[in-house]
């Protein structure tokens, strides 16, 4: 049973059954401007809502300042994909090394590996 079934003892009917059962079915563009006037109606109810729920919240909030010294507690987010016994460094990486470039810009390279 839906949520809504539960709370009010009928089906929630869809935006397309929202005229009242006596009233003929609207088709084409009636529908349409009927759906689009419903759909603001249901908008500007929510941000409503939204808005008093905001300012019941600012009522409690309060600014904070704070100085140095003082201590805080802090809310971390866990992260997602943390290595937690420590970070393995990647088997390709070289450590780099000082090369001694020439006057003329070049220098004299050796292979560090050689793979097979």
């Amino acid at each position: 049973m839906a949520t809504h079934e539960a709370l009010y003892g009928r089906k929630c009917r869809t935006p397309l059954c929202w005229t009242k059962l006596s009233e003929d079915k609207l088709i084409g563009p009636d529908l349409v401007r009927e759906i689009e006037e419903k759909v603001k109606l249901i908008k500007d109810s929510l941000k409503a809502t939204s808005d008093r729920q905001k300012s019941y919240a600012d009522l409690k909030r309060k600014d904070i300042e704070y100085e140095v010294g003082n201590k805080v507690f802090l809310k971390v987010p866990t992260w997602k994909k943390v290595l937690r016994f420590g970070k393995k460094d990647p088997s390709h990486v070289l450590l780099a090394e000082a090369i001694d470039i020439q006057p003329d810009l070049t220098y004299e390279g050796e292979p560090v590996k050689i793979l097979a």
